[in-house]
């Protein structure tokens, strides 16, 4: 029996749907090999084996990561060693988390002579590889490191040794794990798994884990367009959707991105999100029942609960006030931009500070592009608000119990308090000095003003995707600067931010908005965001890598429209041969394309690298993270056929399942 049947069926049988523990997937995985028999296999675990004859020694030797790139995968790492006849070892994986330790102490390599030499060299005395159960597609796969630079027949001899030395060895496949090992691999005469044919069967993504308790409500992400999701309901979606307020968790039909705006505010809420093929269906029977939702980085449990216990549930549960700086309008200048810096977040904005911050490092000689740029101060938009008697009647409005109760009724009123915002007049000395500032420093360009509220891109509380931008430029009715300004201003009101900040505990009469003001990219050939960590193996010791989205164009690669795909990537920028991980690719390109090529990926590295480490004075790694994490946006320009890398802007990154 193929264990996803296995599963199913367990499924099926079950109150509470769960996935499986490791040992009922090996148990599964077994009997669909055809182990050996009982009297030839042991349970133990020993600090090698020269073979595995059964699914129990592989359990044994075997260890499950705590994250996983491809997730559901117990993995034993492997040396076959060339200079003793090749020899094979397959390691205690969870006492041998790395190969080097292991070769030190059991096959007598110098503790202090270089080992890295055992990935790259064509003379190395070693090949160090893995082998991994993908329990979902039921494969299991012979894997190099993305970095190492075996050739055909060092990977062929390797694998067949492996081979003869597994019970499984009939249906080992060798998994390239870069695009370098891919291109390799047409020419394998063994046989090989993509990456690509790994997703196809995978149905359960673990993206931001942990528990939760709450009601599940199952629509479409169309639907939430006009139904309101309260913070204590569990949606249940058909795919990533444009706009969600704070809600207990996320499931999706489709699988995910990891740096989607939703899983972003995920992570920095602490709540559970998964992507679950078939989600809707599996959850219909929960419709309208509370419940409690595990998400684990190999599993999944949910069953049904009392209304009391999540009651219960939340009132513990509640993450602590977010702290913000409170606004300082005794700043009255537009300033350009490299005349501030984290520090001015009171007076300006989180996003408009940081970008200060960028243009610094740019100014000290790192390898970071980023264009000049003006910083409008919360002060305008305090004055714009106070002047139309907009603070009185949001005043009124947060003291409005009914406001405060009534979910759809405060989607009215912040609905009809924007649109009012919108139409209402910018004082006029103050767009006067907009457009001066504009015209002198950017004249004849097309604008993009964008948010930069003192309540975001914090440490600990980042407001992805809250708020929004709109383009201006002086003299142009298409696009005028005062309804650029009131858009961006207005914006604070937005649904789905009120619900953010409120759920993370911020006083709203705290909050107010600055506007960076940068001229736009017509000429943008690709555009992305980028984690200048690993997200899949962060801690510190594991490998050092960026997680990169790419997308052609100005395409979205945070919220892409229904069944448009992204270059999806872990970049090893650190590595000699600085190989790169797709996970998915852009059905925007060419088949075999890639959105960025080598040397532009290259220059997009150097430039994460610079920004973690220029960032490293004003943040600390979250829980769990040996390197910064900071959340990167980029642009990929196209000037007369010179393609560059520009950074457009720069924020904490809050990591899995970090408190506001």
């Amino acid at each position: 029996m193929r264990f996803g049947l296995a599963r199913r069926l367990l499924r099926a049988e079950s109150v509470a749907a769960r996935g499986p523990s490791a040992l009922l997937a090996l148990i599964a995985f077994g009997a669909a090999c055809g182990g050996d028999g009982p009297d030839l296999c042991e349970s133990n675990r020993l600090p090698y084996r020269s073979e595995l004859r059964c699914a129990a020694e592989l359990a044994a030797q075997g260890a499950r990561p705590l994250d996983a790139s491809l997730p559901g995968a117990t993995t034993v790492k492997t040396i076959v060693d060339r200079g003793d006849g090749d020899a094979v070892y397959f390691q205690d994986t969870e006492r041998f988390a790395v190969h080097r330790r292991f070769a030190i102490e059991h096959l007598g390599w110098p503790a202090g002579a270089p080992f890295v030499e055992q990935y790259l060299s064509p003379g190395r005395r070693f090949v160090l590889g893995a082998v991994t159960h993908y329990e979902e597609p039921d494969v299991v796969a012979y894997e190099l490191a993305p970095y190492d630079t075996a050739d055909v027949a060092m990977i062929e001899a390797s694998y067949r040794r492996l081979a003869g030395a597994m019970y499984v060895g009939d249906r080992l496949r060798f998994h390239p794990t870069s695009e370098e090992q891919l291109a390799l691999a047409a020419r394998l005469d063994i046989p090989v798994v993509t990456t690509d044919d790994l997703w196809a069967d995978i149905t359960f993504q673990p993206l931001n884990l942990g528990e939760t308790y709450a009601r599940v409500h199952v629509l479409t992400a169309a639907e939430l367009a006009t139904t309101y999701v309260s913070p204590r309901e569990l949606v249940v979606l058909d795919r990533v959707p444009d706009d969600l307020t704070v809600v207990a968790g996320v499931v999706t039909d489709e699988l995910q991105t990891p740096l989607s705006h939703v899983n972003v505010l995920s992570q920095q809420r602490g709540t559970p999100n998964m992507g679950l093929r078939g989600a809707r269906a599996r959850f219909a029977a929960f419709d309208g029942r509370w419940v409690r939702l595990a998400v684990g980085a190999f599993e999944w449990e949910v069953e049904e609960v009392t209304a009391d216990a999540a009651a219960a549930w939340f009132q513990t549960h509640r993450p602590p006030p977010a702290e913000v700086p409170a606004p300082d309008y005794g700043v009255t200048s537009i300033l350009d931009i490299d005349q501030v810096g984290p520090g001015d977040v009171a007076a300006i904005g989180g996003k408009a500070a940081n970008y200060g911050r960028l243009r610094d490092l740019a100014a000290a000689g790192a390898p970071v592009r980023v264009q000049d740029a003006l910083a409008i101060p919360l002060a305008y938009y305090h004055r714009f608000v106070v002047d139309n008697g907009f603070d009185v009647r949001i005043a009124t409005m947060l003291a409005d119990p009914g406001f405060r109760a009534d979910g759809n009724l405060r989607r009215q009123m912040l609905d009809a308090l924007r649109a009012d915002m919108i139409a209402a007049a910018v004082d006029g000395a103050d767009l006067a000095a907009v457009e001066a500032a504009v015209s002198r420093d950017f004249p004849a360009t097309r604008m993009k003003f964008r948010s930069s509220t003192n309540a975001e891109d914090l440490a600990r509380h980042t407001g992805a995707g809250l708020y929004e931008s709109r383009a201006g430029q002086v003299g142009d009715p298409r696009a005028p600067i005062d309804l650029a300004l009131k858009t961006v201003w207005a914006s604070v009101w937005n649904v789905r931010a009120f619900e953010e900040r409120d759920y993370a505990g911020i006083d709203h009469l705290q909050v107010a908005m600055g506007v960076l003001v940068t001229p736009s990219f017509p000429d943008e050939a690709a555009n992305g965001v980028a984690v200048t960590a690993n997200v899949y193996d962060p801690a510190l010791g594991g490998e050092d890598g960026f997680f990169v989205n790419a997308q052609l164009g100005e395409a979205s690669v945070v919220q892409p429209p229904p069944g448009v795909r992204v270059d999806s990537l872990l970049y090893y920028h650190f590595h000699s041969g600085q190989p790169a991980t797709y996970y998915t690719r852009s059905n925007l390109t060419a088949p075999g394309d890639t959105v960025l090529g080598r040397a532009e990926l290259f220059d997009l590295g150097r430039a994460l690298e610079a920004i973690r480490d220029g960032f490293g004075d004003d943040y600390t790694p979250p829980p769990g993270y040996g390197a910064l994490p900071m959340d990167v946006e980029w642009k990929l320009v196209d000037r007369g056929g010179v393609r560059t890398i520009w950074i457009k802007q720069a924020r904490a990154y809050p990591g899995r399942g970090a408190a506001p």
